[in-house]
């Protein structure tokens, strides 16, 4: 059973930063792909970005967040991490981590494909 619990969320500004962190439990994190994915009321949760297992040398992202967030791990802290800069009023959401234990570097973009989720951090930008 892996653990996730999603922090750094909270009120910002039009074109401020955020970085969030995503810990989990566990001694095998390596070995899960990461991802983030965000939902408002009323939608479907959507994919925002993800991460490959182990050193993490693949990476995607939704067309929306391109050249803005940034995704990375450390395998070290068992954390993942996503900085968003340049936010927009559209970015606000319930942000979430989701892990899925990988054999190789592929990726998924899909929510179904994930085995934990965390409780997710609210992101909340004004304009």
């Amino acid at each position: 059973q892996v653990q996730l619990v999603e922090s750094g969320g909270g009120l910002v500004q039009a074109g401020d930063s955020l970085r969030l962190s995503c810990a989990t439990s566990g001694r095998t994190f390596r070995l899960y792909a990461m991802n983030w994915f965000r939902q408002t009321p009323g939608k479907e949760r959507e994919f925002v970005a993800a991460i490959s297992n182990w050193d993490g040398a693949r990476t995607d992202y939704a067309d929306s967040v391109k050249g803005r967030f940034t995704i990375s791990r450390d395998n070290a802290e068992n954390t993942v991490y996503l900085q968003m800069n340049s936010l927009k009023p559209e970015d606000t959401a319930v942000y979430y981590c989701a892990a899925v234990r990988t054999l190789t570097s592929t990726l998924s973009k899909q929510s179904s494909g994930m085995e934990y989720w965390g409780k997710g951090t609210l992101v909340t930008v004004s304009s």
